[in-house]
């Protein structure tokens, strides 16, 4: 049964969600403000969390900024706020999924069913690293541990969002294919999930602050002009 941490203020919301998410066989975990919340994170250990923007005593967005430091757990933020500036501004600062308020719980189901299988998926892959044709390492390639999600540079880890793994995950396994920004939404939130073209934009920019030695001159994430984007070894 996975373990849902929700971090909700308005009791009405969270007793909905958590009896709608409990009915659908999910352990849902209800924090009502940001001390709960980072408390029962601590301590529970969630597969996947529901987090509200605007606490009581603590801003969701600096919240989900912490969650993401110490952990890849897929994070979807709610928010009656709808404008696409936080919706940006919460994936660049590591959520995986913005939903806006009101919402339908059967949508709120769906999307969260979505990011618990894409993450059950990576976690089971099975560790995979480029070949090397001369047999050594070369510590200026990007490497990826599929197990442990995460992405190496110069033989460093990397810390990622679970979108960001996925994108790169994608390139990696598929070298020069380049592929256009539908075709990276589609694949890391499904055809049904309300996002648009900047959030690509703003995950290849995260990306490439990540992996790149000079982001303003990438050697690996290059852009292929009115099409989308490319990787390179």
């Amino acid at each position: 049964m996975p373990t849902v941490l929700l971090i909700e203020d308005d009791q009405s919301i969270a007793d909905m969600i958590s009896i709608y998410l409990s009915e659908e066989d999910y352990n849902v975990h209800w924090g009502a403000d940001g001390q709960q919340g980072t408390k029962l994170f601590n301590t529970i250990e969630p597969d996947v969390i529901i987090l509200d923007i605007m606490l009581p005593d603590a801003n969701g967005m600096d919240l989900c900024k912490e969650f993401r430091t110490v952990s890849n757990v897929p994070i979807m933020v709610i928010s009656a706020k709808s404008e696409v500036s936080e919706r940006v501004k919460a994936l660049i600062i590591g959520a995986d999924d913005y939903l806006c308020k009101p919402f339908s719980m059967r949508e709120l189901a769906a999307r969260t069913s979505a990011l618990l299988r894409r993450s059950a998926i990576s976690n089971h892959s099975v560790q995979s690293t480029p070949p090397a044709e001369s047999g050594e390492i070369d510590p200026q390639s990007i490497k990826i541990d599929m197990e442990k999600r995460c992405i190496y540079l110069l033989n460093h880890p990397v810390e990622t969002t679970f979108s960001e793994f996925e994108i790169m995950k994608l390139f990696w396994m598929h070298p020069g294919k380049v592929f256009s920004r539908e075709e990276l939404l589609n694949k890391i939130r499904g055809i049904d999930t309300f996002v648009t073209e900047r959030t690509v934009d703003v995950h290849i920019t995260n990306l490439r602050k990540k992996v790149e030695i000079d982001p303003k001159e990438p050697k690996h994430i290059k852009t292929v002009w009115g099409v989308g984007y490319k990787f390179e070894h």
